[in-house]
């Protein structure tokens, strides 16, 4: 399989109208456009039966001591986890493409509705949800896709992973408020194919400016 977005390109820089937050000199960051890219995806092997989507963030601080403090940044060479940005299952065998915005546009305080999504498809939550959920004014179940929001002071340029599964099912094996790690469970056994890209993003100003 192979992977492109008119959104960005592979290993290049995330535009703003795709990520949850920018960089506001008065305030570190402000909200963005957080519309989901483009992805288009051919070379599918045959027996295909759905797709899903994947996004996510290796590089999120295993570790918050740091994270968004003034005077501080986050080391570079700190462990890292990763953090699930968008979680699509049940794409149409026939689906090639996805417009971008087409499931997210513009940020959804306490986040979007979910699990049923366009034509059929099912989205499970990201962790926006976790990250929220001691915030009172932004906690909630966040389905589908939110972009990125790395910690305005980290040291290391957050990449941004974009898979593409070709499954053998038509309807993945999972249910209510599934997670991308139940979705990579649930796909064991059944990946035809797969392919990525990957995109770059930082909220931090001295590394923006390089």
């Amino acid at each position: 399989m192979k992977l492109h977005s008119e959104s960005f390109p592979d290993q290049g820089v995330i535009p703003e109208r795709n990520a949850f937050a920018r960089i506001d000199p008065q305030n570190h960051v402000a909200l963005a456009g957080n519309n989901n890219p483009h992805l288009a995806w051919s070379d599918v092997p045959d027996g295909v039966r759905s797709f899903a989507v994947l996004c996510v963030d290796p590089d999120v601080p295993s570790k918050p001591d740091d994270v968004n403090q003034v005077g501080r940044e986050v080391p570079a060479d700190l462990p890292r986890c990763d953090f699930y940005h968008w979680v699509l299952v049940d794409v149409g065998a026939d689906v090639r493409s996805l417009a971008e915005g087409s499931y997210a546009s513009g940020i959804t305080p306490r986040g979007k509705a979910g699990p049923l999504a366009l034509d059929g498809t099912r989205q499970g939550l990201n962790d926006y949800t976790n990250w929220f959920a001691a915030d009172r004014d932004m906690n909630g179940d966040y389905f589908g896709y939110d972009g990125p929001c790395p910690p305005w002071n980290d040291a290391l340029v957050h990449r941004y992973v974009l898979t593409v599964y070709a499954l053998d099912v038509a309807e993945l094996d999972v249910a209510g408020r599934f997670t991308g790690g139940q979705v990579l469970a649930a796909m064991q056994g059944h990946v035809l194919a797969k392919a990525s890209i990957t995109g770059t993003y930082t909220l931090n100003p001295r590394l923006h400016a390089l």
